[in-house]
């Protein structure tokens, strides 16, 4: 009797929607990376496929925050403490800016102040959680904050002036 032997491994090929939920994002967002080249791919038919080794790397480099974003959390701990403090206020300075967004906003940018207006009108608990989540699309979500303006101009420069001093020991950029 001969002997067999098991075909070799092949990388595990994933669809984009897969990619999008290991990553936390869309899968628009998976396509546009492909597109970029910050993702490699290939195609199947019309379909795109990308490793899973790919997206694991990608991820790990992701979960890294930069120094913006670091910046951007730490200032957005500062608003969910006017949040708190005044849910009402804050609610209505959101409303009032997502009104003012929605004409220029391009693209992904309306499904994130849709977002941002189901959790105005949620539970405050809610917003607070999304306002300080560290994921990806949390940080996404930071890049379209409807709280422009809740914090004075004297609370935004003590808080970056603590950021500071707190993330001076974090890796340089």
């Amino acid at each position: 009797m001969g002997s067999t032997t098991a075909a070799p491994p092949t990388p595990e090929r994933l669809t984009t929607g897969v990619a999008a939920r290991l990553l936390g994002c869309s899968r628009q967002h998976v396509a546009d990376l492909c597109e970029k080249g910050l993702l490699p791919f290939t195609t199947v038919g019309t379909h795109r496929r990308v490793l899973r080794s790919d997206v694991e790397s990608l991820r790990a480099r992701t979960d890294q925050p930069t120094r913006d974003q670091r910046r951007s959390l730490y200032l957005a701990f500062a608003v969910a403490g006017k949040v708190a403090a005044d849910p009402s206020r804050a609610a209505e300075v959101g409303r009032r800016n997502i009104a003012k967004m929605r004409p220029v906003a391009r693209g992904g940018a309306h499904a994130l102040l849709d977002e941002w207006q189901r959790l105005l009108d949620g539970p405050v608990g809610e917003l607070l959680v999304r306002l300080v989540d560290p994921s990806p699309h949390g940080r996404d979500m930071r890049q379209m904050t409807p709280f422009a303006g809740l914090l004075s101009e004297d609370e935004r420069l003590r808080a970056l002036a603590a950021w500071r001093a707190s993330d001076s020991g974090a890796s340089a950029e």
